[in-house]
């Protein structure tokens, strides 16, 4: 079978805590449906998509870097939310805690394919 973005350890960490989050969200209040658990869906679901969205890109190494950068920088954003709905008393810390470690860990991965493109088979045609 030939690889895929669905095969990058990196999208399957952050598809699994986007699905999280999707779950976890639908406990918000009414009043944060288009602020709070919007935009926390989106990032998080942001991640994901640029993420294969670099994979499909690998042919040009700037692209690739520069997707991956976005998506890590949809990581940072999903986090803070996260912090926001903790602190607003949405979520509890034992609820958000496990999250943010999976954050943590696809971003340690989303570094790891930037910092290693040749591993990906970037820049190969």
């Amino acid at each position: 079978m030939k690889p895929t973005h669905k095969t990058l350890a990196a999208y399957q960490k952050s598809y699994e805590l986007a699905m999280k989050i999707f779950h976890i969200s639908k406990k918000f209040p009414p009043e944060e449906k288009y602020s709070l658990t919007d935009q926390i869906r989106r990032s998080s679901r942001s991640v994901c998509v640029n993420i294969g969205e670099a994979y499909r890109k690998k042919k040009y190494p700037k692209d690739f870097e520069c997707k991956l950068s976005i998506s890590d920088a949809e990581l940072g954003e999903t986090q803070i939310w996260l912090d926001f709905a903790r602190d607003c008393g949405y979520l509890t810390a034992e609820e958000v805690d496990p999250l943010l470690s999976l954050a943590d860990e696809g971003g340690r991965l989303i570094g790891y394919m930037i910092n290693n493109p040749g591993k990906f088979g970037v820049g190969k045609s």
